[in-house]
């Protein structure tokens, strides 16, 4: 099986971009676009698969597509739901990964610690239901419903602390982003999260000041691409 990639665009090292939850390749076409100046982008769709989704299974889905498009060495960026894949990645594959930026991500709070996170302020969750946000978050639930909730489940569930440790022993460089005012998930868990994997850890600000929230990394498409420039990414510099 593999998975759907609906967005690969521009040359170079190739970044590869892994959505949140609910969401799809094309929330995040304004980032996309500036990526391609500098890289190939590749966006495959992780909920569109048939039947069950399965954690294990979805895994070995992107190991088979990043095969299929002859990628050798990537850079990931995950952003929220996606991270988790990303990590599964990075372990399983270490010696295939350039170089890896979670953003906003599942990070250290694991079983059903995640979930009362999540929930700990629902009319921050409301906050975040922007238009870009709500289209691709109903149409998802039209086409993918038993995925979503499949994979909701494993979110809630799972403990990634092995996947982190494993990151970290191979000595991969790692970069988390934080929004400075995530609705959803906490800042100290994103700084525990850095820690594990021995990554950088930069708290992320608008210049003017502004708040920025969970879903920056395509509502604020420009902001999260100047952070990425100041990580100096490998693909960027090639």
């Amino acid at each position: 099986m593999q998975l759907k990639v609906p967005i690969d665009t521009g040359g170079g090292p190739t970044v590869v971009v892994l959505h949140g939850f609910a969401m799809r390749p094309a929330t995040y076409d304004g980032l996309v676009r500036l990526l391609a100046t500098r890289c190939r982008v590749v966006v495959p769709d992780l909920f569109a698969v048939r039947g069950r989704w399965r954690y294990s299974e979805v895994l070995e889905a992107f190991v088979s597509t990043v095969d299929h498009l002859g990628l050798d060495r990537i850079t990931l960026v995950g952003h929220s739901f996606g991270g988790g894949i990303e990590l599964g990645f990075a372990m399983g594959q270490p010696d295939r990964v350039v170089e890896l930026v979670f953003s906003d991500t599942l990070a250290a709070s694991r079983e059903w610690r995640l979930a009362q996170e999540a929930l700990r302020h629902p009319a921050h969750i409301v906050r975040l239901a922007t238009p870009t946000a709500t289209a691709a978050f109903v149409q998802n639930w039209i086409e993918h419903p038993r995925q979503l909730v499949d994979a909701a489940w494993w979110a809630f569930r799972s403990d990634r602390e092995c996947n982190s440790e494993a990151v970290a022993r191979a000595g991969l460089p790692a970069h988390v982003l934080w929004a400075n005012r995530d609705s959803i998930l906490s800042r100290s868990d994103g700084k525990r999260f850095a820690e594990e994997l021995h990554a950088s850890f930069t708290i992320a600000s608008a210049p003017d000041g502004r708040a920025i929230d969970h879903d920056w990394m395509f509502q604020q498409p420009e902001l999260f691409f100047r952070h990425l420039e100041g990580l100096g990414l490998k693909a960027f510099s090639a």
